[in-house]
């Protein structure tokens, strides 16, 4: 059984940076993508970051130039390097993998940004 575990989620105050970890167990094989949707209080849960296999990224307007999303294939993980964090960035973020026709999501962590 795959299960993602996301770590890292913290208070941080506004301009500060954090990084997000997640961990995949239960995989034998690399996953397709990996990355980290975000959803804030109220709000839909949308795509905050994303790398697949071959290394291509795709990030939402709203983190571009401040996220990265990078990869650990041998170890099945993923991170999420967050800086000149805003208020707006304030969510629970999930660790997200795709495997074939199969998607994956952790529990979630939460990020608490401070004005």
């Amino acid at each position: 059984q795959v299960r993602l575990v996301e770590s890292g989620g913290r208070l941080v105050q506004a301009g500060g940076s954090l990084r997000l970890s997640c961990a995949a167990s239960g995989s034998n094989f690399a996953f397709d993508a990996m990355g980290w949707y975000r959803q804030a209080p109220g709000k839909q849960r949308e795509l905050a970051a994303i790398q697949t296999y071959g290394g291509s990224t795709t990030y939402a307007d709203s983190v571009k130039g401040r996220f990265t999303v990078s990869r650990d294939d041998t170890r099945d993980a993923v991170y999420l390097q967050m800086n000149s964090l805003k208020p707006e960035d304030t969510a629970n973020y999930y660790c997200y993998a795709r495997l074939r026709n199969s998607d994956y999501w952790g529990q979630g962590t939460p990020v608490t940004v401070s004005s």
